[in-house]
């Protein structure tokens, strides 16, 4: 089966900087010199070699070619698995099928890739079909692309490169199930003052929501197909429940916005979105449209979830409906005073206005929109200043120690091994992604957007110049500040709770990834404008 010239197959033929049309690699390693009939075959002399050539040239060709093929879809599979940026998987697959002399087409569909494999010998074509799923796993898919640059660069052979592709495959998650959760508690421990507001005691609440959310996922969702299919709206319901009731406590120790957003940042479909945007603007119409609709489908059943766990609380306590009701109504309540005034003097008015001094009596209208109320509530939290210091928002100076920490752990739990050397550059992207957003933010406001592009532009300034000039792996040293600026974003946007409407957490998160996305083209274009690769596609965003 051979693909047609359509104008998906236009845009899949962007060059990987690997690729062999540029580096000007040519084959060494292109068969397999483990093979023992091949080394059989060396150590013949002129006669034997001869006679034994046309005996075994049919069969070691074939073998060959198929450690090829089983090569270029183990690669496929592991890429799909680890979360490789899909905008990029067929121009590396092409790359890897020049390089090893295998006429080959690649079509990549949301969870599935299409592989087809031509022989001009005999006119004839077999297509497979790889179907995968998984999340991200930096460290994986940094020792996949150490596989795919050295079979594209013939350092190995496909053999080797396969089997190092299955040992990937088989292996287990880098760290368990108990270690991801005590990261995800963290990580919204850490997320919630710095990004929503929270005070010392919502961060605690917040954290503990997300190691029950991460053990739902792991160990209970991993399992059932049934309950994975109402996994989202369960725990957001769960999350804006227990949120809503802790905040309706008569003290108002607790903020409801800052738990319930910080509580299911862990399942926000951020990268999913933003791989979707990347792909449209790569012209992959088809899975990028499709992976959007999911992402917005999936946004909205968390917005719902949200909506109706709190809504819940407020059936069973009819007080608290009461009280928030009440509260709403006295914020937005606004003092207006009408009155009239006439001059106190003698004065005509028929010569004030002879005189051109205008009329000395009328009427005026006075209106306060500011409620004593709004002065005390600071990202959607109630802080007034009797507080105590457990109550109150983090101090400016927190945010240092604060966002290393989070770079960190954010980069663990996306299975970054802890003893790497790409450990500190995520770190250091990040924190700069987080200082660019807080400075942009600082100087525009209510532009979510543009905020998030800026962000997005250093970190791909950074990460790019770091592949080139150090030799590093561009994604992976930038996944963790691009995601950074999800929850960051949307904190701009008034939070994941969004006032309760799942549209709004959608216009929210799309806003934010297409500003993620421009940010990300217009630093790769820059990066790349100087070089001798000017035409070369990256590993990258």
């Amino acid at each position: 089966m051979r693909r047609s010239n359509t104008d998906n197959s236009q845009y899949s033929q962007l060059l990987d900087p690997d690729d062999p049309t540029i580096t000007g690699v040519r084959k060494k390693c292109l068969d397999d010199y483990d093979d023992e009939k091949r080394t059989a075959l060396r150590q013949m002399d002129y006669r034997k070699r001869r006679k034994e050539k046309q005996k075994i040239k049919i069969e070691f060709n074939v073998t060959s070619i198929i450690h090829r093929h089983n090569f270029l879809l183990k690669l496929a599979k592991a890429l799909m698995t680890f979360g490789a940026p899909s905008h990029r998987i067929e121009s590396q697959l092409l790359a890897a099928a020049r390089i090893l002399e295998v006429d080959a087409e690649f079509i990549h569909l949301p969870s599935v890739i299409i592989c087809s494999f031509g022989d001009n010998d005999t006119m004839t074509s077999e297509t497979h079909f790889i179907k995968s799923g998984g999340g991200l796993s930096l460290g994986s898919l940094h020792k996949v692309h150490i596989i795919y640059r050295a079979v594209v660069h013939d350092e190995i052979s496909a053999r080797k490169a396969t089997e190092q592709l299955d040992e990937l495959l088989l292996a287990k998650p880098l760290y368990p199930w108990w270690f991801r959760c005590i990261l995800s508690f963290w990580l919204s421990v850490l997320i919630c003052p710095l990004a929503f507001g929270g005070s010392f005691i919502d961060m605690w609440i917040a954290g503990s929501g997300a190691f029950v959310l991460c053990f739902l996922q792991l160990r209970v969702a991993a399992k059932s197909a049934m309950y994975a299919n109402v996994f989202e709206i369960t725990t957001a319901m769960l999350v804006s429940f227990t949120a809503r009731g802790l905040s309706s406590i008569r003290s108002e120790i607790f903020c409801y916005t800052a738990v319930s957003s910080s509580a299911i940042i862990g399942i926000l479909p951020g990268y999913l979105i933003l791989s979707s945007s990347l792909e449209l603007a790569s012209k992959n119409i088809v899975c990028g449209s499709v992976k959007m609709v999911y992402a917005l489908i999936y946004t909205l059943f968390l917005g719902f979830g949200l909506q109706i766990g709190s809504d819940l609380y407020l059936l069973f306590d009819p007080t608290a409906r009461h009280h928030l009701t009440t509260l709403a109504a006295d914020i937005s309540t606004s003092a207006t005073i009408v009155g009239t005034f006439a001059a106190d003097n003698s004065t005509s008015g028929n010569s004030s206005l002879s005189s051109g001094l205008g009329p000395v009596y009328g009427t005026f209208t006075f209106t306060n929109n500011t409620n004593v109320m709004q002065t005390d509530i600071i990202d959607g939290c109630y802080r007034p200043k009797h507080f105590g210091w457990y109550l109150q928002p983090f101090p400016f100076w927190t945010q240092f120690v604060i966002v290393p920490l989070f770079s960190i752990l954010s980069s663990l739990a996306n299975l970054q091994p802890w003893r790497s050397r790409q450990l500190p550059v995520m770190v250091v992207i990040s924190c700069a992604s987080y200082a660019s957003n807080k400075v942009a933010n600082h100087y525009i406001f209510n532009r979510s957007d543009i905020v998030s592009a800026i962000g997005a532009f250093t970190v791909g300034l950074l990460g790019n110049v770091y592949s080139r000039k150090m030799g590093g792996t561009a994604f992976t040293s930038m996944v963790t500040g691009v995601l950074f600026l999800v929850p960051s974003g949307l904190s701009q946007a008034g939070g994941i709770t969004a006032d309760g409407s799942g549209v709004d957490i959608g216009s929210a998160m799309i806003a934010v990834t297409i500003g993620i996305t421009v940010g990300l083209f217009m630093s790769q274009a820059l990066v790349y404008m100087f070089g001798s690769r000017k035409n070369a596609a990256v590993f990258s965003f």
